[in-house]
C-alpha cells in the first residue's frame, strides 16, 4: 500500500488526562484542592501541564471546549 500520511500533524490537537494524588501535589496547591483525594491533570503532547481540574468529565469538558481530543494516560 503506497499512501502518503502527514506525520507533522499526528498528536496535534490532543491532550492527555491523568489521575493525580493530591498528596503528591506540592503543600500550597494541597491546601487550596479542599477533601479532594484524586484530581485530573491536563497535559499537552510535550508533556507541559495545562489544566489541573476535580474529576475526569470536568477535564474532558474542558478539553473538547478549547477543541482538543482528551486521552486518558493510566
Amino acid at each position: 500500500m503506497d499512501t502518503k500520511f502527514d506525520f507533522e500533524k499526528f498528536g496535534q490537537g490532543i491532550v492527555y488526562v491523568k489521575p493525580i494524588l493530591a498528596a503528591e501535589l506540592p503543600t500550597e496547591m494541597r491546601e487550596k484542592v479542599g477533601d479532594l483525594e484524586e484530581l485530573f491533570s491536563v497535559h499537552n503532547a510535550d508533556g507541559e501541564q495545562l489544566a489541573l481540574v476535580a474529576d475526569r468529565k470536568l477535564a474532558f469538558h474542558l478539553a473538547r471546549e478549547n477543541n482538543m481530543e482528551p486521552v486518558t494516560v493510566h
